[in-house]
């Protein structure tokens, strides 16, 4: 189980966060972990912040939506029989593909291997839309672990979601493709809060130095707020995790990354009773797309 240490009050204030989203005509808070490059660690991050947040007594879907690149269901140590791939051939129903997780996640398993899932038709899209409506009266919370970079399926994603944690590293090509990936939110008129969390820092130093610069440029240029999720040390417990299919925060809940991880959650969870309600995410992402 999930180290609660951490944890204040998480009964209550899940309890808390229920009520309020009873109150409100959505059902479920949508949650995009995207990066500009690949290999930052942004599945990694998607699949550990699912469980931190389950563990808070949450419903909590995970959808991995990096169609053609899937990869959340290795970190899992889910083998499904069935994936989004099935669903947009319309072999399977979205209900017949959902996986049961850690701490109780569902789990819908992207496609991987299947060129043409990265590159969806309008129709394609609107067909696995129409799906994936149906989790909004079920879950609390949908995070979708999507794909690197600013294609039309990211960005459609990404664009409906009501924050986008945007992933990088300290290196400067990952630096600079963050950056990319917010002008593209900013140039789509995003309507939502976009956040940073750098990964594989070597100290908290490093991190904040990221952050101030990178936010600051997007206040500069884009006049485009930026809001700050936090670091992840660099931390050999996630190589570890990795290897052996095990989310960190469940196979090393003392470790560094565990913690940083549990506090990237709580800061989400701080801003879930702030949401306003805009009319139901897949709702209006099947506008984005039409």
């Amino acid at each position: 189980m999930i180290d609660h240490h951490w944890r204040m009050s998480a009964d209550d204030q899940a309890t808390r966060l229920r009520e309020l989203a009873r109150k409100q005509t959505r059902s479920a808070l949508v949650v995009a972990v995207a990066s500009g490059k690949g290999g930052v660690g942004k599945s990694t991050v998607a699949v550990n912040l699912s469980i931190c947040l389950a563990s808070e007594g949450l419903r909590v879907t995970l959808v991995d939506v990096d169609l053609g690149l899937a990869n959340a269901d290795l970190l899992l140590d889910i083998q499904p029989r069935y994936t989004l791939a099935h669903v947009l051939s319309g072999e399977r129903t979205l209900e017949e593909i959902v996986q049961e997780g850690p701490e109780g996640i569902q789990f819908i398993p992207g496609a991987s291997g299947i060129p043409e899932c990265a590159d969806l038709s309008d129709f394609e899209r609107r067909s696995l839309l129409d799906q994936l409506k149906k989790l909004e009266i079920s879950t609390d919370i949908v995070v979708l672990d999507c794909g690197a970079g600013i294609s039309r399926n990211v960005l459609g994603f990404a664009l409906a979601a009501d924050v986008v944690l945007v992933i990088t590293t300290p290196q400067p090509p990952a630096v600079t493709d963050a950056y990319a990936l917010i002008k593209a939110l900013h140039r789509d008129a995003f309507r939502g809060r976009i956040g940073l969390l750098v990964n594989l820092v070597q100290r908290k130093a490093e991190g904040q130095d990221v952050f101030r610069r990178l936010s600051g440029v997007a206040q500069r240029f884009l006049g485009c707020s930026v809001a700050d999720f936090g670091y992840m040390l660099a931390d050999q417990a996630v190589e570890l995790a990795v290897r052996a299919r095990s989310p960190v925060v469940l196979s090393r809940p003392g470790s560094n990354a565990s913690a940083c991880l549990a506090s990237v959650a709580s800061t989400l969870m701080r801003l879930y009773p702030r949401q306003i309600d805009r009319g139901g995410f897949f709702k209006r992402v099947i506008g984005l797309f039409a």
